[in-house]
């Protein structure tokens, strides 16, 4: 098949953009959103059965969750456009080598995290940050949750593989299911039977363990191209390229694990010294977090339902439609972005109590560092949909050292110095301000990178070139 052929027969390559993006942004923002879910969900429960120990418990978890999430990227995102880049410039014979590599790896790599979690628990916690009183929860819920991270993987890799295929809905299907089970699970062991943190972890788990199962089984039904033993064993090439258009979001996730980690030991340090004490910042921060991961997520599926189009079309050398997707969706991002700034600013105590509340004693303090924290760190949020719709788009293209800068920029270059810095100076508020100096230079750049990368596919527009090699 020729690659004129194949780019003409693909839907991608002549329906409407914003038909496009609806067919695939909507159910990847649904699918996006009921993931942050999964670490809500748990969250809510929580916090209203076992309190502000238990909130600060799944913050002190939540790098492993992170760590699960970049990796997941790195071969959901990367096997995903180099699936459509591939099948953009007409090589189908390739292109389901990217997608069997994936999943072995996806596989491969949840084991072995599992395990090196499994054995090395107690000092990661307390590399994590976990103050004593809280440790012991979040002892009880790791070492339950770290059993499905295979799956959390093939489940979140996975989805990006699916919707690669053109099933963007089967992609939300997977997702929906796994976190419906999660929370009525959560409501039965948490609530119902008494089990606290060790019920809202069998809860995930048998929640991810359904999605993989959905995900595997589509893998035997793939509609582009027929999935042979061949396309699942491991292929060192395959990784490299899968790899290096995986990596921009993979540091992303890396770099915000990072930042967690060095956050929770800031909060505890500086915690400590003020009239919060050590596990009130801790719990308020994970709540934070999550609230914004589910709102920031829709931002994320605007992206990555973004990413197939932009990816054939650029193969394709159809640069305005790559412009037209990428501007659609950040229009939508920004929407999103500053409907959630007003949330953020009005109605912050309203969000914190839907997690519960700490001791009748402490409860003031907690609700007043909850709302510093949303209204201050969270700042600058309208512009934070630059930066990830910015990204994606760099990886699309097969650009994955300017997507890897760009995913760097908020979390390592900006945050992390500024983070590490202001609280000497100013206290634990210093924590908070460090949120919006990096949230708007990020921007600045994602900005500047954007225009001069559309400036030179301009250029393109009327000399159009074939991606030579993918």
């Amino acid at each position: 098949m020729s690659s004129n052929t194949t780019a003409t027969a693909n839907p991608l390559s002549n329906q409407p953009i914003a038909k496009l993006m609806v067919n695939f942004a909507v159910p990847s923002i649904i699918a996006m959103i009921v993931g942050a879910l999964y670490n809500i969900v748990d969250q809510l429960f929580i916090g209203h059965a076992v309190g502000t120990l238990g909130n600060a418990a799944t913050n002190i978890a939540f790098p492993l969750s992170t760590a699960c999430i970049a990796i997941s990227l790195l071969f959901g995102i990367g096997g995903a456009s180099c699936f459509n880049l591939t099948m953009g410039a007409g090589k189908t014979d390739k292109a389901g080598y990217y997608i069997g590599n994936s999943i072995t790896m996806l596989t491969l790599c949840g084991v072995v995290l599992s395990v090196i979690t499994l054995t090395c628990l107690n000092p990661l916690l307390k590399l994590f940050a976990a103050p004593d009183d809280v440790f012991p929860y979040a002892e009880e819920y790791v070492k339950i949750t770290a059993l499905g991270f295979p799956f959390l993987l093939i489940t979140t890799g996975g989805a990006h593989l699916v919707r690669a295929d053109g099933s963007p809905r089967m992609t939300m299907a997977c997702n929906l299911v796994g976190a419906v089970i999660n929370t009525a699970l959560d409501a039965l062991f948490v609530l119902g039977l008494d089990m606290g943190m060790t019920g809202a972890a069998y809860a995930t788990i048998i929640g991810q363990i359904v999605s993989a199962v959905m995900v595997i089984v589509y893998l035997f039904n793939f509609k582009t191209v027929k999935l042979t033993k061949a396309h699942f064993i491991p292929d060192f090439k395959v990784w490299i390229r899968v790899a290096s258009l995986g990596v921009a979001s993979f540091f992303n996730q890396i770099a915000i694990m990072l930042v967690q980690i060095v956050m929770n030991n800031l909060l505890k340090h500086y915690g400590a010294l003020s009239e919060y004490g050590e596990s009130i910042p801790i719990a308020v921060s994970g709540i934070v977090i999550k609230v914004f991961q589910v709102i920031f997520s829709i931002v994320i599926g605007l992206s990555q339902g973004a990413q197939p189009i932009i990816s054939f079309n650029y193969g394709a050398g159809n640069y305005k439609r790559v412009k037209k997707a990428y501007i659609i969706a950040l229009t939508g991002g920004a929407i999103i972005s500053v409907i959630s700034f007003i949330m953020y600013q009005f109605f912050p105590r309203q969000i914190l109590s839907m997690f519960g509340s700490a001791s009748d004693a402490d409860a003031e303090l907690y609700f007043e560092f909850g709302v510093k924290y949303f209204r201050i760190f969270l700042f600058f949020t309208w512009l934070n949909c630059i930066q990830p719709v910015t990204t994606t788009f760099f990886t699309s293209i097969g650009k994955p050292l300017k997507g890897a800068f760009l995913s760097l920029t908020r979390q390592i270059i900006f945050l992390l110095p500024v983070l590490i810095i202001l609280p000497k100076f100013i206290g634990i508020i210093g924590i908070l301000y460090s949120g919006p100096v990096a949230d708007l230079l990020a921007g600045i750049i994602a900005i500047f990178m954007a225009v001069y990368e559309f400036r030179a596919m301009k250029r393109l527009e009327n000399t159009p070139q074939r991606l030579k090699s993918i």
